[in-house]
């Protein structure tokens, strides 16, 4: 078998430390207290330097390559993401019959587009879930580490009120069919499901923006968010960094204290006027997203998409990004994701995962490639990390190599993120033992089985423009698909029958 080209484990002081100073509360366990400077009286001991090695990459913030020069450890952080933009665009442009481009491909975002089976919490905050399972690779084993907050249905009391600016890309090339008349559907409909007590505002850019709509309460107004709603039409150029800048300036205009004050960005994100840089663009609002607390959502449309200048916004804007490209997921985004998104259990959220030197040899964080935070920024709580919210999960896969015969804790993965309101920090932890790990990826439940097939998929995906060693245990794509089409069948998932259905599309152009 091909080795990944890893990086070396090193014996610092800080692996020591991160280790020592996890939670081990146990698989699925929350806790709610302030661990900002908490130790476990059950740490295992500092790598030993001689020993095995570890995942290839850089622990900077900045997202670095994983081909970057080695800083070696048994420990992976990162900040938490619930995209799911990568994956909805591979879907349509697999529908339309070409390959994705493979830089547009992250596969995080592939793995959190399915629904997963973690306990849930009581209470704000998180569980932690870590599970594995054994590849036909000798000594790999995928392990998941899974993170959930309490479903909606579970919050108590109200949500506080919204104030959502709708940033609205009216450019020529929004005409298409499946661009801006799929964000006026939606966004009427949203309209009508949204609270009194919430607030609307629109704003318009083509070649310049334009607030065609003031921030306004939708109790008694409602007529006037549909008008003003029905009267976009499509106009010049794209100059998306002046419709940012003023859809953060009518947020702010209009901010309304203890409510969500959040900027909806709707967009081909086909920048092509003004300034294009996402970097830039944010360092001009960046008061109103610091000070205010105003985040971004991004929601892609269009067969063209430009894929990383939204996510590159929506990673800067404390934000994250989706894909549409049908009514029906249109609605789903606008009237039950957006929704979710308006109250936020947690603010830079990032997770830890603390491998055992005495059982792992080398291991591989499957994606996350622009998320990665430095391991000693972990308790750092002005390092940026995630946003939250309540009905969320997310998933982290990891390719794991253990030492042959190792018996014994494999690792500990920690979650630490800020109370919205109050900014305290908080922690949860999980762990897993060698035991624990299935016999096999195809025998697990099959939540874990959709994960790896969809992180399977995302990496068959890039390889066809990296010269990258597959995932252990990698099946071909007819494979693959054999295996979704079995799992739709298990778990009556419409969204595992369209992964069946995409990856079918895509063997005919990678097998």
């Amino acid at each position: 078998m091909e080795r990944y080209r890893v990086r070396r484990l090193r014996a610092t002081l800080l692996a020591f430390t991160a280790a020592g100073c996890l939670l081990l509360t146990g698989c699925g366990g929350s806790d709610t207290g302030d661990h900002s400077s908490a130790g476990s009286a059950t740490g295992f001991p500092a790598p030993d330097q001689r020993r095995g090695t570890g995942e290839q990459g850089t622990d900077g913030a900045d997202g670095a390559s994983s081909e970057a020069a080695p800083s070696p450890d048994y420990v992976s952080t990162f900040a938490l993401d619930v995209d799911t933009a990568s994956y909805g665009y591979a879907r349509r442009t697999l529908a339309d019959g070409r390959l994705p481009d493979p830089s547009t491909i992250r596969p995080e975002e592939f793995v959190n587009s399915f629904r997963q089976d973690y306990e849930r919490p009581d209470g704000n905050g998180f569980t932690v879930t870590v599970d594995g399972a054994r590849t036909s690779d000798e000594d790999w084993s995928l392990v998941r580490v899974g993170l959930a907050t309490r479903g909606t249905q579970q919050q108590r009391g109200a949500r506080p009120p919204a104030a959502l600016t709708f940033v609205i890309d009216i450019s020529g090339s929004m005409a298409e069919p499946g661009r801006l008349d799929l964000a006026q559907e939606s966004l009427g409909v949203m309209t009508d499901r949204l609270r009194d007590d919430d607030s609307v505002a629109i704003v318009t850019f083509s070649d310049q923006a334009e607030t065609v709509l003031p921030m306004t309460r939708l109790d008694g107004h409602r007529g006037e968010v549909h008008q003003a709603i029905d009267n976009l039409e499509p106009a010049f150029s794209t100059n998306l960094g002046a419709g940012v800048e003023a859809g953060y300036a009518t947020a702010v205009k209009g901010l309304r204290e203890g409510a969500t004050n959040r900027v909806v960005l709707v967009s081909d994100a086909l920048a092509n006027d003004g300034d294009t840089d996402p970097d830039s663009i944010l360092d001009r609002i960046d008061g109103a997203r610091r000070e205010h607390g105003i985040t971004l959502f991004g929601v892609g449309v269009g067969s063209d998409y430009g894929d990383a200048l939204m996510e590159r916004l929506a990673d800067k804007g404390d934000g994250h990004t989706v894909y549409v490209s049908d009514p029906d997921e249109a609605r789903k985004v606008f009237c039950e994701q957006l929704p979710k998104n308006i109250d936020l259990t947690a603010r830079d959220a990032k997770a830890q995962v603390a491998f055992d030197p005495e059982t792992v040899a080398e291991f591989r964080l499957v994606g996350y490639d622009d998320r990665r935070v430095a391991d000693n920024d972990f308790r750092d709580d002005r390092v940026d990390g995630g946003e939250v919210g309540p009905g969320h999960t997310v998933t982290a896969l990891y390719a794991v190599r253990t030492e042959p015969g190792a018996h014994g804790h494999l690792a500990t993965a920690t979650v630490r993120w800020l109370d919205p309101g109050t900014r305290a920090p908080h922690e949860a932890a999980g762990d897993l033992e060698t035991s624990a790990l299935e016999p096999s990826v195809w025998t697990a439940s099959p939540r874990f089985q959709v994960t790896a097939v969809a992180a399977y998929f995302a990496d068959a995906l890039r390889s066809t423009a990296h010269d990258r060693t597959p995932l252990p245990g990698a099946p071909s794509l007819d494979t693959l698909h054999r295996h979704a089409t079995a799992l739709a069948r298990t778990t009556e998932d419409p969204a595992v029958e369209q992964l069946a259905e995409a990856i079918g599309e895509a063997g005919n152009g990678l097998d």
